[in-house]
């Protein structure tokens, strides 16, 4: 039901990376590591956002991000199927997640509020 909320809450549908990584889009790719690389001022290579959801399992393609998401380890680790999901929503870790602060919270209080 909610497998394209992340952990944290973000839409994947909506991400322009999980698109254009769906699309098989390396020029759409590349336009958006460009535009993100700007926005945060660090070198950013489209192979490295590629994304097929930080939910999906083995052999997935996951953005390096993921590798490092305190986020995403967690929720691994506990089993949940979102942060909506945990017992200790909302947590020290997620309340310092950039994507939990900017949309999603909203999603993953819509979540709470179906459980």
């Amino acid at each position: 039901m909610y497998e394209m909320i992340s952990y944290c809450g973000l839409d994947c549908s909506a991400c322009p990376a999980y698109q254009a990584t769906q699309a098989g889009d390396m020029e759409e790719l590349a336009r958006v590591a460009k535009e993100w690389g700007e926005q945060f001022k660090m070198e950013i290579a489209p192979e490295s956002i590629l994304c097929d959801s930080c939910k999906t399992g083995e052999g997935a393609r996951r953005s390096d991000y993921c590798s490092t998401c305190g986020v995403r380890a967690c929720a691994v680790e506990r089993g949940v199927d979102t942060c909506a999901h945990c017992e200790d929503y909302v947590c020290e870790t997620l309340q310092g997640c950039p994507a939990f602060r900017a949309e999603g919270k909203k999603n993953l209080d819509r979540i709470r509020e179906d459980l």
